[in-house]
């Protein structure tokens, strides 16, 4: 099956967290998925941060070993799912690789059913009652903020929160491959 590919800056916190959870949740559940990360400006070689390792071997995952590489037109071109940790680094990739149109989404975005919504601050037009009663709009922020520098406890509760995300987007692609 083709994989999932998760995307974030440099490779060393979010997106080395997501699949690390996302390939423990897939030997848990025996899915058939390929998983991957990378980042948008990592530094080749880079090892996770030591909160990253930390905040998920609380879960019995190991880290020790990630090591941070680039995205790349073959890694975008086999990816059947390309989930980033936000919209600028969505956005981004699209730019680069707008072949992945389609195909790539942020995390929440996907999870959410793929819908497309506003940037963060940017309204969405809404109509029948909630236009008519002038209800502030509706915003939606996709991003999952960047530990990076932050203490253990900011990188634990973005492990949790990737974990709980992660867990759905792999249901979810799995049920929509088979």
């Amino acid at each position: 099956m083709p994989g999932i590919l998760f995307v974030c800056t440099g490779n060393t916190c979010r997106s080395s967290m997501a699949a690390a959870i996302a390939a423990h949740i897939k030997e848990e559940r025996g899915l058939d998925i390929d998983i991957a990360s990378a980042g948008l400006a990592a530094r080749e070689g880079d090892p996770a941060t030591p909160q990253a390792i930390q905040a998920v071997a609380a879960m019995g995952i190991d880290l020790q070993d990630h090591r941070a590489r680039q995205v790349t037109g073959a890694l975008v071109e086999e990816a059947g799912l390309i989930l980033t940790m936000t919209r600028a680094h969505k956005e981004y990739l699209l730019r680069l690789y707008p072949e992945a149109r389609g195909k790539t989404f942020t995390l929440k975005e996907y999870v959410r059913d793929g819908e497309e919504k506003p940037s963060p601050g940017e309204p969405r037009e809404e109509t029948g009652a909630r236009a008519a009663a002038e209800e502030p709009p509706v915003t939606v922020d996709d991003d999952i903020p960047d530990p990076f520098g932050r203490p253990l406890e900011v990188y634990q509760a973005t492990a949790r929160e990737l974990a709980e995300l992660v867990g759905q987007a792999l249901e979810k692609y799995s049920q929509e491959k088979k």
